[in-house]
């Protein structure tokens, strides 16, 4: 059995039906998907539970409140993680939370 995962990026400008990709290998299918901020990165990782993925990855852009509110929007329904830069270096050393979360 194949296992799906998947993993969300945060850009501007992007739009995640359109700008995601697919890696099948015979042990992990691995999908990714850009987003443009945390409330789309929620309604993607609730569609992504809703076809089988069973752990998600966020990029480093996430803050802690962003990989929070993932993780409570798969409900368990999918392992949660994130790959760590709290003040990223592709976001001019700025933390997700300031510029992707709630404004």
């Amino acid at each position: 059995m194949v296992f799906k995962a998947a993993f969300i990026f945060l850009a501007p400008d992007v739009n995640p039906e359109v700008h995601r990709s697919k890696v099948v290998t015979p042990e992990v299918e691995l999908t990714t998907v850009a987003v443009c901020d945390y409330a789309e990165a929620e309604k993607t990782a609730k569609l992504l539970v809703a076809q089988g993925i069973k752990a998600i990855e966020l990029c480093g852009g996430f803050g802690n409140s962003g990989t929070a509110r993932i993780a409570a929007a798969v409900e368990g329904k999918a392992d949660v993680g994130a790959v760590r830069f709290d003040c990223h270096p592709g976001l001019e050393g700025k933390s997700g939370d300031l510029l992707f979360g709630d404004k």
